[in-house]
């Protein structure tokens, strides 16, 4: 049987399945990138809930596994070479199922880099500016008198979005026909965007039919349906 003992991060939460890729997270944007990019390549895994409200990301045993104390984390114990490997930050989970099971990556060199570029896309312009929205709209900024710092997150916001819709105009996912990791990390923000800060009319969301439209495939996906409700919330 797989020994994950070593990882410090099992004693606080014991993996009953040490054989399949152990997921450490929750039900948010980045969390449920991977969870997704799971259920779609239909790896074996087993979920474990970091839960913020009792600062689970900060506790000693989370940070051995993820310094930054953010979810979501994996240790995958068949990882290069058959050892296991730790690893942290979404967009290179993604990137490393992809690798591991040569699915939602294109084959070729020159479309493996495009699928990067629009992931990193989303790593550093999309998810920082959408969540500052949420935080200026519905969280603790909403109480600011001066609306300027919402106001310049939300212009940025609907120039992401038009960099986005303009890409989709032509193209049923961000990269064409075939539906990557780059939509695996992208539309889980546009959704948290619309629905969970609520903040689709502030950023005018009616203006950019392409990415609705390309969002309304994704939400249909099987798995991605199941995979925006893991970890469950306890």
């Amino acid at each position: 049987m797989t020994d994950l003992s070593t990882f410090a991060i099992t004693r606080k939460w014991p993996a009953s399945h040490p054989e399949r890729l152990q997921l450490y997270s929750l039900p948010t944007p980045n969390g449920v990138k991977v969870s997704i990019m799971l259920e779609e390549t239909g790896l074996p895994y087993e979920p474990h809930l970091v839960s913020f409200q009792t600062n689970d990301q900060l506790s000693p045993e989370f940070r051995s596994l993820n310094p930054n104390n953010k979810i979501p984390a994996i240790i995958d114990p068949n990882g290069p070479g058959g050892q296991p490997l730790p690893l942290f930050e979404s967009g290179a989970i993604l990137f490393y199922l992809a690798e591991k099971t040569g699915k939602f990556l294109p084959k070729d060199a020159a479309g493996r880099y495009e699928t990067v570029q629009w992931l990193m896309f989303q790593m550093g312009g999309i998810g920082p500016m959408f969540g500052q929205v949420g935080f200026f709209h519905k969280f603790a900024g909403k109480d600011y008198e001066d609306k300027r710092p919402r106001d310049r997150y939300i212009d940025e916001s609907k120039r992401l979005l038009k960099v986005l819709n303009d890409r989709l105009a032509e193209r049923e996912w961000i990269l064409g026909d075939e539906y990557t990791i780059a939509d695996i990390a992208t539309f889980p923000w546009v959704r948290n965007l619309i629905g969970f800060y609520e903040a689709g009319d502030l950023v005018g969301i009616q203006d950019f039919a392409h990415v609705t439209r390309a969002l309304d495939a994704f939400v249909k996906r099987p798995a991605v349906q199941r995979g925006l409700e893991i970890p469950k919330r306890g």
